[in-house]
């Protein structure tokens, strides 16, 4: 009886200890959520309305020299990047992202088997996820992590590879995808064309002259698209990357909280085991002193 006793209470000391380690992990996401939180936030409107300007004005200007970026070739060669989280802890929000990746490669099982699929993987979980099960498909490199620093500084290299070699008819199609932010409980995965750019169309309900806008370009518009469209690229890919940021810790935050009150349950479940067998131990003591003394009686 004093073994199980022993066993239940080493047992309740180490799901102690893992509840202090999810409530500190909790913790610590919350803190770096707010952050995350605060930088997906404001840059989202800013680069959904360039976004949306830039889809504008290359379905004004198609044809020029600088509209490179949204010219729609035949899709020979293709390059999906995946944007996951470095660490793992955090729920199923990097498995949700790999389906998702898995979804959108198999869209291009015709590039695959010619060997013209690429795979650019941005954080080290969908790398360690697929590096086997996509083999036969190139993968640029191991993986890259850019999540120690996520200024526009250090990560702008990624859009300007990835614009490079589109532009040079390296690729013909670069998807992404990503997780996006809703907020501290929600996240979901997206995959989006990257470039070429999507030209905005007009709808039977929505008047075309309302979708297009008519630009005025100061002081000339080839210098100015050749400096802004790369521009708003960048900012497009930054915010994929802010909203898996954002994204991975909202979702260990959520995750570790789940662990700690689970952890919680465990404890109050092992307290009641662990009371029931105190209390048959010291019956039973106290049934063998009664035995015991009634033997010395007689």
């Amino acid at each position: 009886m004093s073994g199980q006793l022993k066993e239940v209470r080493d047992r309740m000391k180490s799901v102690k200890s893992t509840q202090q380690i999810t409530r500190a992990m909790k913790m610590v996401s919350a803190a770096k959520l707010r952050k995350a939180q605060q930088a997906i936030v404001e840059m989202r409107p800013y680069a959904d309305r360039l976004n949306r300007m830039l889809k504008n004005i290359l379905s004004n200007v198609e044809g020029d020299v600088n509209t490179s970026f949204g010219v729609e070739r035949e899709i020979n060669k293709v390059a999906i990047v995946i944007v996951t989280s470095h660490r793992g802890l955090c729920g199923a929000f990097n498995s949700n992202i790999i389906k998702k990746a898995v979804e959108l490669i198999g869209k291009y099982d015709a590039q695959r088997q010619a060997g013209n699929l690429d795979i650019i993987f941005v954080g080290r979980k969908g790398y360690d996820a697929l590096k086997r099960r996509f083999a036969d498909c190139n993968l640029v490199q191991d993986y890259i992590d850019v999540y120690n620093d996520l200024s526009f500084e250090n990560t702008k290299q990624i859009p300007e590879l990835l614009m490079q070699t589109f532009k040079e008819g390296t690729y013909d199609r670069i998807d992404v995808c990503y997780g996006r932010f809703k907020n501290a409980a929600v996240q979901f995965p997206e995959g989006v064309q990257f470039l070429p750019v999507e030209k905005m169309e007009g709808t039977a309900e929505q008047d075309d002259s309302k979708m297009k806008a008519d630009y005025i370009f100061e002081p000339n518009k080839d210098e100015l698209l050749e400096s802004l469209i790369p521009s708003i690229l960048q900012t497009t890919f930054q915010k994929f990357l802010l909203d898996t940021n954002a994204s991975e810790h909202g979702a260990r935050m959520t995750a570790m909280d789940n662990a700690t009150e689970n952890a919680q349950e465990l404890l109050n479940e092992l307290r009641i085991n662990y009371n029931k067998a105190r209390q048959e131990a010291i019956t039973k003591e106290l049934s063998e002193i009664v035995g015991g003394a009634a033997a010395l009686a007689g």
